[in-house]
């Protein structure tokens, strides 16, 4: 089954993370960094990234994040670290 992303599934993502620690999983982690960055408009180059959110729309492999979302997305890559989490 293909998942989709709708930009509206972002801020449910950012919301229900108030701490990444929390997560269910590492695909939970994996989704809520990548959200961020296809939101930014970031071309995926792997095969679930781009079944997943698609690069419909795409412009760019190095995104520009606010200092908000960097910090989010430092957070996310220290908890998936830890976990050691390999989804890709």
């Amino acid at each position: 089954m293909k998942k989709r992303f709708y930009p509206s599934v972002l801020l449910g993502v950012l919301l229900s993370y108030s701490s990444y620690a929390s997560a269910q999983s590492c695909y939970d982690l994996w989704y809520a960094r990548n959200a961020i960055y296809k939101q930014q408009g970031y071309c995926f180059s792997t095969q679930l990234a781009k079944e997943t959110f698609g690069n419909q729309g795409c412009w760019t492999k190095n995104p520009a994040f606010s200092r908000q979302e960097q910090r989010m997305i430092n957070e996310i890559k220290a908890v998936e670290k830890a976990r050691q989490c390999r989804v890709n």
